[in-house]
């Protein structure tokens, strides 16, 4: 398996940002972080199952692919567009257009009084604010335990409430899978144990 990567400093006013771009086959996305003095400020995830899928997908391709993410990460920063890099999650489809659905992580808030998280996240589809089926599971696989299952309104807004039960601690991991029109986006979150 090859590994793809790109990091790269770039510049706007006064801040240095450091872009950080990957392919994680395992979990088929692409993924292009930008740090600035070590914190995450902004993420952008594609998913390239679909284009994988596709007869005669290639590694070649996946290395364009994400060459192509990275570059127009650093062009929207040097055009001082870093919002439109932020929790951007989209499906990449046969041809390279990203299209679908866009599943965004707002906030997440822990509840000590029951040991839960609340995670708060925003569907839209092209720009546009959409009513999405959202599908939480316990663990990445496919056939994982199912944690919640709801609607987003129409304003594409919706919490769900995540038990810190055994099964998330054992999986350590929750995915997030938002379905409208028959399309979908995916996120996928670790949990990372207080030391």
């Amino acid at each position: 398996m090859t590994i793809f990567g790109f990091n790269t400093d770039v510049r706007h006013g006064e801040t240095v940002y450091h872009v950080q771009s990957e392919v994680r086959q395992t979990e088929v996305v692409m993924q292009t972080m930008v740090f600035v003095k070590g914190q995450c400020v902004a993420k952008r995830v594609v998913s390239y199952a679909n284009a994988a899928a596709e007869k005669g997908f290639s590694e070649e391709q996946i290395h364009e692919l994400i060459k192509l993410q990275h570059k127009s990460v650093i062009d929207a920063i040097s055009e001082g567009r870093i919002d439109s890099v932020r929790g951007a999650t989209l499906e990449l489809h046969a041809g390279g257009g990203e299209v679908g659905l866009s599943l965004q992580l707002i906030k997440t808030e822990t509840n000590s009084a029951d040991a839960s998280i609340i995670m708060y996240f925003h569907v839209s589809e092209e720009g546009k604010n959409v009513s999405a089926e959202i599908v939480a599971r316990a663990g990445v696989a496919d056939d994982a335990k199912i944690i919640t299952s709801v609607t987003t309104g129409d304003d594409g807004n919706v919490g769900i409430h995540v038990p810190f039960d055994e099964d998330l601690r054992r999986e350590a991991a929750i995915t997030v899978r938002a379905t409208h029109n028959g399309k979908s986006a995916t996120r996928r979150f670790r949990l990372k144990k207080n030391s």
